[in-house]
């Protein structure tokens, strides 16, 4: 499509006779082409340059100018490496005209623009870089270098950084660049010949892009956002780049990081170096600390230029002033970074793009992203209109009326008109950006409860206050924390707990700037620390699960276990390596299993929806873990022979009902299917490959690393127990199960679930559970007395821990699932929850509906307690140690006065269903309770 047609504003001619002269070099433009070109002759001197050079290239251009661009793209990929400097430069008139004509006249959008000032740019940098480095291969500086390895620059990349890599090149804009080459790809002997030829290849690369000739520039070429540049050459090798941000890297580089781009040379290379700077610039963790970062550096840049003080518009610089360019900037790498390790979404390189996939997670109100998108475009206009007078590199607004009105005139705009509207902008971006970065300045210190008790004055001995920046932002914290630890019910209590909390951590910048950015997270804190010291002992150990809270869907419903399951192997996948997938699943599970505890200590769920998530939780960790330790382990040995492996969920896992404290009861069963050996590099027999794999399995859950463990799991109820292969044999699982396993084992096995693994295998599985409980169910009898014997055997090896005991004991809550057990195998129901079972015992004759009902009452109130006891405490409950907070929510959870009251009630039901248990055993074998 031509280019008049596409006209939508037109630019004023502040000079009128320069823009008739203007006119009169196309003689051919009509209508709003012609008014077009008159206006930008009439306000820029340097585009009526241009006109004059490149006003036959231009005419032609009209008709179709985006195929023009590419076509002098093509052109000069032909040029000879002599001729290259003068044709770059040529080009980068043409580029600058017609860009320049498409802007003013808004037949290209800002993205259009800079990015065809982009694409040059690239363009420029590559054949420059080429032309630079094909003597230093002909001459055999670069040991080991052909001619074939131009194609990759041998090993030498180009990273585009800020506006250019970004997309986002101005108008003048001078381009930074970071060049790096590939160190191993020389032998160590060779290193030091390479670089200096990589070194003086930079440097004649940024000569032909900067120098002035004649013919002009190409671009200005920046080197200096490379590590240390004071000392270090133009061309550094990657392994010294890693080595110096890993371990000098400040907040700003990581900033600047956010818009890199591999843009010439060897791309693969510079893509593999921006994916090893990955932790570096993308932290794990919610990263608020950036916040106050960034705020210092915009103190520091204002200081530093004289910007501070009120607006006044003349000089005013649209870049680096208040409510300017940089500061939307700002605003939108600080939000990246804060958020960005854990969202990859978030990862994007424009300010606009930013800005808009800030908004749709939730990290920015969608209002403030459009209004500071909107302006951000405005803004780039205006410095685009400044730049374009002279092709001048600035981005300060005139002095004088005539260069004011001249900007005007370029927008299409009379001086007052742009004037009001520039101002409007400019304060309304400067109060949005204020009130993010700070928010609270000038407040008036609030009054501190609580402040000479004794705990207080130990606090600045903990590791999480050893820095002066911690102490500074606590400071300003610790008089609303001490506020609302006085508002509980029991003040010195909460301190007590906040304070056990705080002596854990092992630092603190993070998390206090975390809670000084988001004040919601310091009420949740106090509610922590007054409820549940064993949730405040874990929360100082693992600061970093309060990134969740605020992630935007923290308090969403419940997502269901294949939700949780594909969302976590989704993670797993972008992950490459096998250790920080262990670590990233555990970050992971921990979030999800603290939000749990988070609901259930607030009301929002009861225990018996809190079991089903920690359930849920548990089989969702395992479902996604282990295709990944099934693939490590086979680029060792092969793929698994056979069918594959399916774990088997026992216990209160295999029934989806879990607590905070549990461990896992699992079983492996592998199917060889007649295949002896695996297909690796070490192959191993079916039999020692499976366990093995299991072994990996177990490793993979409950090794100690960094981020702590997965799950505590125990493999005794494996066939023949510790005693029987870590992993079992389908055909030996079948045979065991029909031939020697004791009843217990079969009662155990009415609460199997397959939770991972191969799906085939899980469901002969499946359904030779339901054949094998079918084939066993009809010895009644020997199945009561079984359940008794193994009633006794609990109860002469573990003793109650008190009255208060939820778990152990007569009429108590693995009483009770023994008789769900027995119940689900003698009518071979194939539910797996104790009040399926329950109704299974009373489908098959054995319980009557009356007994069912104590059971199932005494269950219910046991597991209430249970869920409860073990989200507040890691030690058997005892109801003096339970603090106000704890207290209140157990009697919110079974519905009850006081802890008297429940103690009673609790004695009352576990005795009737004791009761219950021991005549139901006298009825069916004619003897007395075991």
């Amino acid at each position: 499509m031509n280019l008049m047609s596409r006209i939508t504003r037109l630019p004023i001619a502040l000079d009128p006779d320069r823009g008739a002269e203007a006119r009169a070099l196309v003689p051919g433009a009509e209508g709003d082409l012609a008014a077009l070109i008159e206006g930008a002759g009439g306000c820029s001197p340097y585009l009526g340059g241009l006109l004059e050079k490149e006003r036959e290239w231009l005419e032609r251009a009209f008709d179709d100018p985006e195929a023009a661009l590419d076509a002098e793209f093509s052109r000069l990929g032909e040029v000879a490496p002599g001729d290259l400097g003068t044709e770059l430069r040529r080009a980068k008139r043409r580029v600058a005209l017609l860009t320049g004509l498409a802007d003013l006249g808004g037949v290209w959008a800002l993205e259009e623009v800079t990015g065809a000032l982009t694409r040059f740019a690239d363009l420029a940098v590559q054949l420059a870089m080429r032309a630079a480095l094909e003597p230093e291969i002909r001459r055999g500086k670069l040991p080991g270098m052909g001619e074939e390895d131009l194609e990759t620059c041998a090993g030498w990349v180009a990273l585009a950084m800020g506006k250019m890599g970004a997309g986002e090149l101005n108008y003048s804009s001078d381009i930074d660049l970071i060049c790096l080459f590939d160190e191993s790809r020389f032998e160590r002997d060779d290193y030091m010949e390479a670089r200096a030829g990589f070194v003086r290849a930079t440097r004649k690369m940024a000569a032909m892009l900067s120098d002035m000739t004649g013919e002009g520039y190409v671009f200005r070429t920046d080197l200096r956002l490379r590590p240390d540049p004071s000392v270090t050459p133009v061309c550094i090798a990657m392994a010294a780049a890693e080595t110096y941000y890993e371990s000098l890297g400040r907040t700003w580089e990581r900033a600047a990081y956010i818009k890199a781009r591999p843009c010439a040379g060897d791309i693969a290379a510079g893509a593999r170096f921006l994916e090893m700077l990955r932790p570096f610039v993308w932290r794990k963790h919610l990263d608020f600390a950036a916040i106050q970062d960034a705020h210092d550096m915009r103190l520091r840049i204002r200081e530093h230029k004289g910007l501070g003080g009120r607006l006044v518009l003349a000089g005013h610089d649209m870049k680096l002033g208040r409510g300017g360019i940089r500061e939307i900037e700002f605003f939108t790498q600080t939000r990246q970074i804060i958020a960005g390790g854990r969202d990859p979404d978030l990862r994007v390189r424009g300010t606009v793009e930013g800005l808009r996939v800030l908004a749709e997670k939730g990290w920015v109100p969608q209002a403030a992203a459009e209004t500071l998108a909107a302006h951000y475009r405005a803004h780039r206009e205006v410095e685009h209109r400044i730049q374009m007078v002279n092709d001048a590199q600035t981005h300060r607004l005139p002095t004088s009326d005539e260069g004011m009105a001249r900007i005007a005139a370029m927008s299409g705009q009379g001086r007052p008109e742009f004037e009001a509207a520039l101002r409007a902008r400019i304060d309304e971006v400067h109060e949005l950006i204020e009130s993010f970065f700070a928010p609270e300045e000038g407040a008036a210190p609030a009054p501190e409860p609580l402040a000479d008790h004794a705990v207080v004055s130990r606090w600045t001995t903990y590791p999480a206050l050893r820095s002066e920046r911690a102490v500074t932002i606590f400071n300003r914290l610790r008089p609303e924390i001490l506020r609302k630890l006085q508002d509980t019910a029991q003040p010195e209590e909460a301190l007590i707990a906040f304070d056990g909390f705080l002596s854990g951590l092992p630092a603190g910048v993070q998390l206090f700037s975390l809670f000084e950015a988001n004040p919601q997270l310091v009420d949740l804190l106090v509610d922590i620390v007054g409820t549940s010291p064993t949730l405040a002992r874990h929360l100082s150990r693992n600061a970093g699960v309060f990134d969740a809270v605020i992630g935007g869907d923290f308090f969403a419903d419940w997502p269901g276990a294949s939700a949780l399951a594909a969302e976590l192997a989704a993670r797993l996948e972008r992950e490459a390596d096998y250790e920080r997938k262990l670590d990233l699943a555990r970050r992971w599970a921990k979030e999800w299993h603290f939000r749990i505890g988070v609901h259930h200590l607030r009301g929002l769920i009861d225990a018996e929806e809190a079991g089903r998530q920690y359930a849920d939780l548990a089989g969702a960790s395992l479902a996604a873990l282990w295709p990944e330790v099934v693939a490590q382990f086979a680029q060792k040995h092969g793929a698994p022979p056979g069918r594959g492996a399916c774990v088997l969920g026992m216990g209160s896992l295999g029934a989806a009902r879990l607590n905070a404290g549990s461990d896992l009861d699992l079983i492996v069963i592998y199917d060889p299917d007649g295949v002896e050996m695996s297909d690796g590099r070490r192959p191993l027999a079916a039999r020692p490959y499976y366990a093995r794999l299991t072994q990996a399995l177990i490793t993979a859950v409950t090794a100690q690393m960094s981020e702590g463990r997965l799950y505590e799991v125990d493999m005794r109820l494996r066939p023949s127990g510790n005693q029987g292969p870590v992993a079992t044999s389908w055909e030996s699982f079948r045979a065991y199960q029909s031939t020697e396993a004791w009843v217990w084992e079969h009662m155990a096995l009415t609460r199997a679930r397959v939770v991972a693994g191969e799906p085939g295998l899980g469901a002969d599985v499946e359904a030779f559970r339901s054949a094998i409980l079918a084939e066993k169910s009809e010895n009644r009898s020997g199945i009561v007395r079984a359940m008794a014997s193994m009633r006794a055997r609990i109860a002469a090896a573990k003793a109650p821990d008190g009255p208060w005991e939820a778990k152990i004991g007569p009429g108590r809550m693995q009483d009770i699932e023994l008789v769900a057990q027995a119940g689900a195998l003698m009518a071979a129901a194939p539910g797996r929850s104790v009040a399926e079972g329950l109704e299974a015992a009373v489908a098959s004759g054995w319980l009557s509906d009356a007994d069912r009902a104590a059971l199932e009452g005494s269950y219910a109130l046991c597991w209430q307690v249970q869920a409860v006891s073990k989200l507040l405490s890691d030690k058997p409950l005892q109801p003096e140690s339970l603090g106000g907070g704890g207290a209140s929510m157990l009697m919110r959870e079974t519905g009850l006065e006081t802890l008297d009251d429940l103690g009673g009630r609790l004695a009352d039901l576990a005795g009737r269903a004791e009761t219950v248990i021991d005549a139901a055993i006298a009825r069916e074998t004619g003897e007395g309770a075991a």
